[in-house]
């Protein structure tokens, strides 16, 4: 039986929320493609004796969850498939009272803004005249280097100040990185799943990506290795510690293999560390076991405050001058004004105190996520900013997102971060922290039941 066009009797109500399940069906089935013309909303309203204005509706509902699009004095058309560069986020507050669990940040609470708040009036009245005269990074963010490395020790960093570059973030960090470990051509290689913005970014310094094979640890050496005796590899990407889309803390054991891997093939490593010491009895860093060839990177942004844009990049000796110079073109130096207050918050233990705040309410969210989900082959870790949700073989990734945004809850698609071909890593990202504990419950609740639901148009009516 064909599931587009649809009969009329297959209809539930409400009738506009029913017939979209139905396009969304049809397009997850290969029934409507990409760039099919739709029937205008009077055609198919008479073909299945509904009003004009229930089609209407189900069409804007599509528009709005990215499934159609409508251009002007040609009608609606089919949108779907996975796009190369698109992000996992939602990247505008089009869709209203939407539950957003597809923005990765910190969860936040009226003690963030008070200490803002607290930090602007310090700083007033005390301002270094140097953050706001300086044009040369040596002058202006020279006395920002030992809150900073103090703040590295914490996450398991020992470093000199010559070995460190100041950045507005880890996206900073990871450009740097990248023009400096290798030039037009050459091959970087990364966890198949992995970070959203390293394709994009290799893709436009010229640089060639590959992904490698995962496992319950991590990348695995065998993978690796294997990649590397094939032709050479300048460097390896990886998040050891919770940050994929699959919430995995490398063991110390995988660590330390992978790192023999890389000196036997002399790669070069970023260690992207964005959550800094959220992750408690956590192994070592890798850039501890092999400072000479680890190109380490961490902030403030997602463990602390998003808006605190302030982030270290620790470097081999003998990259020292190439990664500040690679930063100085790219980013210039690190804005003062927020090195200061994030360098004071280190100083005076505003950025402990938050980070343990932090983790707390952090546990709170994964214990309440995990009652919601219970049953479900969901991934977590103890103090992560999210959870892996694998899917049935009956839901396509675009099937779902646009289920759930129908439903009110943006999710964000596996195939934003897979290196590899589509479908191997069928699943959604759910965020913790972007949301209020309450409007969290009720997205994760209306995704369990989605996830437990079969695709049928009778069974997700609401």
């Amino acid at each position: 039986m064909t599931i587009w066009p649809p009969r009329r009797e297959a209809l539930r109500r409400p009738a506009y929320r029913s017939l979209a399940d139905t396009v969304i069906r049809a397009v997850s089935a290969g029934e409507l493609k990409s760039g099919d013309r739709m029937p205008t909303h009077r055609d198919l309203a008479y073909e299945l004796g509904v009003s004009v204005q229930t089609v209407s509706r189900a069409y804007d509902e599509l528009t709005r969850a990215g499934v159609l699009v409508g251009e002007v004095g040609r009608g609606t058309f089919v949108r779907a498939g996975p796009a190369e560069t698109r992000m996992p986020y939602v990247t505008d507050r089009q869709f209203g009272s939407i539950i957003d669990l597809s923005l990765l940040k910190p969860v936040l609470a009226p003690l963030h803004e008070e200490a803002m708040r607290k930090a602007l009036v310090d700083v007033a009245g005390s301002l270094p005249m140097t953050t706001i005269a300086s044009f040369r990074p040596n002058v202006a963010l020279r006395a920002y280097a030992e809150p900073a490395l103090d703040w590295l020790s914490l996450c398991g960093v020992e470093a000199s100040p010559a070995r460190l570059v100041l950045t507005n973030g880890n996206t900073a960090a990871m450009t740097a990185t990248l023009l400096t470990v290798a030039g037009p051509g050459d091959l970087i290689v990364a966890e198949e799943l992995g970070h959203h913005t390293l394709k994009p970014l290799t893709s436009y310094l010229g640089l060639r990506l590959r992904g490698l094979p995962l496992d319950e640890d991590g990348i695995t050496p065998e993978g690796f290795d294997r990649v590397c005796a094939r032709e050479p590899v300048k460097a390896i990407h990886m998040l050891p510690t919770g940050l994929a889309p699959k919430p995995v803390t490398m063991s110390a054991e995988r660590r330390a293999a992978l790192v023999a891997v890389a000196r036997k093939h002399d790669v070069l490593i970023m260690e992207n560390d964005a959550w800094g010491p959220i992750h408690p009895d956590r192994p070592p860093t890798v850039a501890s076991l092999a400072p000479e060839r680890t190109f380490y990177f961490t902030s403030l942004t997602k463990c602390i405050m998003p808006g605190l844009r302030f982030g270290c990049l620790v470097v081999p000796d003998t990259f020292a001058s190439a990664a500040a110079n690679r930063h100085l073109v790219t980013n210039w130096m690190a804005t003062p004004m927020i090195a200061e207050i994030a360098t004071r918050w280190i100083a005076d233990g505003t950025a402990r105190r938050l980070l343990e705040w932090q983790k707390a309410a952090l546990g709170e969210r994964n214990a309440a996520a995990a009652g919601v989900l219970a049953g479900l082959p969901f991934q977590s870790s103890p103090n992560g900013m999210h959870v892996w949700l694998p899917l049935p073989p009956e839901w396509s990734e675009e099937g779902f997102l646009a289920h759930a945004r129908l439903h009110g809850v943006a999710v964000a698609p596996g195939s934003s971060f897979c290196l590899t071909e589509p479908g191997r890593h069928a699943g959604v990202r759910l965020c913790l922290g972007g949301e209020p504990a309450d409007r969290l419950e009720l997205g994760l609740q209306i995704v369990a039941r989605l996830i437990r639901s079969r695709p049928e148009p009778a069974l997700l009516a609401i």
